[in-house]
Parts: C-alpha cells; structure tokens; sequence
C-alpha cells in the first residue's frame, strides 16, 4: 500500500467543499497519499500520480475564450499523454460532454430506449441556437413540446447555469435567449431525487424541486429562478410550496436506480458524477431531467468511504494491469516504483 500517490485537481472552492484535508486523513491512514496539483506548476514536478481526481469544469470552459487557461488544459493533457497509466477520474472528454447540455440531453434521450422496461424516460426538449422568435415557436411545436417549459443555459457549469425560467406560451418564447435548451416541464410532487454515484455505489437524497403547475399554454410572465434556491437541502421558496391536498409520492424504486446507474457509468464511462431524477405524478415514471459533474455529495455521509473505496479498487486494478510500467525504465532510477 506504501507509495500509492493520488492527485487532487479541484479548485479552492470544491476541495473546502469536500473537506480535502478530511478526506487526505482518511486515505493516509490507509497508506494513500493525497497531493493537491497546483496546475500553474510543472506537473511533472509534483508527480508521480498513479490517480488524478479533478474537476477541471472551470479550466474547461474558460478554454474557450481565455489563453491562460487554454495553456492550463494544454499542460494538464500533456502530463496525462505522457503517462498514459496515470488514471484519470474521470476522463476529460467525458466530463466535456457533460458540459454541454446539448451533448447531455442527447445521452439522456438515448438512454430511454435501454430503460424503457424500468419506466424511466426524460421529457421533450430542444436545443435553442436562435433568437428568431418564429422559428423557435414552430420547433417547438413541431417537436411536440408542452407547456409550461424549462429554460436552461447550454453551458451546464458556473453560476449562470443555474439560472433557469418557466416558460408558460409561445409569447413567452421570447424570453429564452441562446445557446439554451427547453424541455418539457413535468408535475412531479415538488420532489427532486438526487442520485450521487461513486463507482460502483450510489446514493439517492431527496431535495426540494419546483411545486405543480397546470398543463398546457397559460398567458403569465415567465417565472426566472436559480435552481439552487430551489433546490438545496435548506431551500424555502414560494416555488416549490405544494397544495396540502397533494399526496406524497412514493421513493423510486432500488432496482430502477441500480439498473439507471449502470447505464449511465456505462454510456459516459465515468465513476463520479451525478443524476436528478424526478417522478411524474401522472404517468408514475421516473423522468432524468440533469446530468452533473462531480457533485458535491451533500447529504451522502459514506461519501468519504465510497471515493476511497474506489480508489484502492482502481489502484488495485492499475497494478494488476501495469506491472512493467511500474518499473523504472533505465537502472540508473532504482527509487522510481510507481
């Protein structure tokens, strides 16, 4: 177990959030050492890794446009190229996918035909790339899509993402502003069930979710809201007050979540990530509506365990599949055992 070094590229805010100091205790205590990567540092210098956990989400995005953290990236794939047995959680073209919930939306769509048997489907939805409010008014009626709708930026990381509107007509259109995608609203009791995945464990936390609104095409303004006031552990907002009439709607079922787990790790070949999922109150089906990137695990106490776990499971696996590679490649570097 001696020398077994994983990395930890995460920025300041998700290493205080996952209490990375906690979590660097717990796994030395089982002889695994955690380093935290400075990427404005030659890598190269602060390896070897044998698991490099990141969330490069913002890197990723800022890439784009910014030459900084394009150079960033750029250093960070080439340290990962030139030690092709360093394993990464997770892939960095996965997690890009992810980021774009144009890409994401097409992979929930997908999957609806392998879980069709456990009932689980995601609503209608459309990708926005116009302002012509006429076209988009005739996509969405050609698409099938009903109202109220849900607006989401297409970029489905930083702060913007999780400003989000309820769109109640077609006049209403004119208050989703591209890239974005619209999707169906489904009633589902004011419930959000967030499943949490960690390799081959995952857990379901129920949060607080939109309340119920009629079907159908309404004339009222579009409602404007940040998903994390909505949705949070502490949330309490007018939005997701319920009519005390409304029954309580039973948890999803075990062998659902294990069956949706699956394929999803399978489609997105990713271990850390997670998945909303709501219940529709009238078909009673379990609807996807989001895909996350390394969540932040709030709720899930064996959070901690599980990602260790895993990564012993992974180095496991690595030393089994690479021993020559963990061998020094010239004599004169007898110390080099990875």
């Amino acid at each position: 177990m001696s020398g077994r070094r994983v990395g930890f590229c995460l920025s300041d805010k998700k290493r205080r959030r996952i209490n990375l100091f906690a979590f660097a205790e717990l796994c030395a205590s089982h002889g695994v050492e955690v380093v935290e990567i400075d990427l404005s540092q030659p890598l190269e210098s602060q390896g070897p890794f044998e698991v490099i956990v990141h969330k490069l989400s913002d890197v990723i995005v800022e890439a784009e446009y910014d030459s900084q953290s394009q150079q960033l990236l750029d250093n960070f794939q080439g340290y990962v190229s030139a030690h092709p047995h360093t394993v990464l959680l997770d892939p960095l073209p996965a997690m890009s996918q992810l980021l774009d919930r144009f890409a994401s939306y097409r992979i929930m769509s997908h999957l609806q035909n392998s879980l069709r048997d456990w009932r689980i489907s995601s609503p209608p939805y459309l990708e926005i790339s116009t302002s012509d409010l006429s076209v988009i008014q005739e996509d969405v009626e050609s698409k099938g899509l009903s109202f109220p709708l849900i607006c989401k930026t297409r970029v489905a990381h930083g702060s913007r993402s999780h400003e989000m509107s309820l769109i109640f007509s077609m006049a209403g259109l004119s208050d989703a502003h591209p890239p974005c995608v619209l999707q169906s609203f489904v009633n589902h009791g004011a419930v959000l069930h967030k499943v949490f995945v960690v390799g081959e464990d995952h857990f379901t936390v129920e949060r607080p979710s939109l309340k119920n609104f009629p079907p159908g095409p309404h004339e009222r303004k579009t409602i404007f809201f940040n998903s994390h006031e909505v949705s949070k552990p502490e949330s309490c907002s007018h939005l997701t007050a319920l009519d005390e009439k409304m029954p309580r709607l039973p948890p999803p079922s075990g062998e659902a979540m294990v069956a949706l787990v699956r394929e999803l790790r399978a489609e997105l070949g990713m271990a850390l990530f997670g998945v909303d999922v709501i219940f529709n109150i009238n078909t009673h089906t379990l609807t996807i509506i989001d895909i996350n990137i390394f969540p932040g695990y709030e709720g899930v106490p064996q959070f901690f365990s599980s990602l260790l776990s895993h990564i012993e499971s992974v180095l496991d696996h690595r030393e089994l599949e690479v021993p020559q590679a963990t061998c020094p490649p010239a004599p004169s570097a007898p110390q080099a055992d990875l």
